[in-house]
């Protein structure tokens, strides 16, 4: 599967990140999405590696989702960044999980309501995107996250999200969030929106993505929606 995405100024773009992607056989599904949608898989899973070869070899953005600590303290995966963690485990963490997937174009967190709170973690993590040219999408699962001041201090392109579509898993529910990010689109030109590979999920999509043309609104690669030059990282890699 390829497509090519024209950016035309005028029209308001939309970018969808899949994220949670690698722990099931099933997440394969998300990737026959229509468009250039961005996936953001979780390091060191069962099937993250093989299902992220396939979305760049399809010419989509891949980024690696990296768990990071949350306030409930629920249990973090392989790859996690923790406070625990001074700043040489967290850059070979890091190391480890972009050896994983090299051709990720940068990260974003999985969780992370408290890390992210906390700046000096978030300054470490941004030290290393800064050095390995790399970009930061901030989940924004805090109000509080000091991710987006950290990445700037370092000179990291970041960006934050904007709307989260399935935290129900109704087609009525994701239809009202689409329809949410249609209208931050409309108003703000650009929209970031979160989602993840479940099969409700996945069949809403399916349906809605296709009218996004009819609002005005291009789904775009969200590499497009950061003032970076030559952040592509597509690599033809076999599984």
């Amino acid at each position: 599967m390829s497509f090519s995405v024209k950016i035309n100024a005028k029209t308001n773009r939309v970018a969808i990140i899949i994220d949670d992607m690698g722990y099931r056989y099933t997440d394969k599904h998300a990737l026959t999405l229509p468009g250039a949608i961005t996936y953001a898989f979780l390091p060191h899973t069962t099937y993250g590696r093989k299902l992220a070869v396939q979305a760049n070899n399809a010419h989509h953005d891949v980024l690696i989702h990296i768990p990071m600590e949350s306030e409930n303290r629920k249990k973090l995966g392989p790859g996690a960044l923790t406070s625990s963690m001074d700043e040489q485990e967290f850059r070979q963490s890091l190391t480890d999980s972009f050896a994983e997937i090299p051709f990720a174009i940068g990260i974003n967190n999985h969780m992370g309501s408290y890390l992210t709170q906390l700046y000096q973690p978030m300054a470490w993590t941004m030290a290393f995107l800064k050095q390995n040219h790399l970009i930061f999408l901030d989940s924004k699962t805090s109000p509080h996250s000091k991710a987006e001041q950290a990445a700037s201090d370092f000179g990291v392109p970041v960006k934050s999200r904007h709307i989260f579509l399935d935290n129900v898993l109704t087609d009525e529910y994701i239809s009202q969030q689409f329809k949410q990010l249609i209208n931050f689109a409309q108003k703000n030109k650009t929209a970031i929106a979160i989602a993840h590979p479940h099969p409700e999920t996945v069949e809403t999509l399916n349906k809605l993505i296709p009218t996004l043309k009819l609002h005005g609104i291009e789904l775009v690669p969200l590499s497009s929606l950061y003032l970076v030059k030559n952040i592509s990282k597509v690599i033809a890699i076999s599984e």
